[in-house]
């Protein structure tokens, strides 16, 4: 197993640094870590499957976009479903206040 550190911005401005294993999806771990990347709307999540997009994250370097919904975040400035990323050593995410998904850059 390969642990990977990843440091975590909150919409609130607090950072927290999170040591897991490599490779697994962001979503869970964040969920794992009471640091849900879902809007209020969480029940109306889809489960990790990259069809509701309230888990929206921002990432300091995105990996490219595999999933069609983060090609078009990238294209308009989007935030990046945390459910479709795999988790690296070193990552940098920011979590977006947002309603539902999060607002353009």
């Amino acid at each position: 197993m390969t642990t990977a550190t990843i440091t975590v911005e909150t919409p609130d401005g607090a950072v927290r640094e999170i040591d897991c294993e490599a490779g697994r999806v962001l979503r869970d771990v964040l969920v794992e870590h009471d640091l849900s990347p879902h809007s209020r709307l969480a029940v109306a999540n889809c489960g990790g499957r990259g069809l509701c997009a309230t888990c929206g994250v921002r990432l300091e370097t995105p990996p490219e976009a595999d999933h069609w919904h983060d090609r078009l975040a990238d294209r308009f400035g989007y935030p990046r479903l945390s459910c479709q990323i795999e988790v690296v050593d070193g990552m940098a995410v920011r979590i977006p206040e947002k309603r539902v998904w999060g607002r353009r850059e």
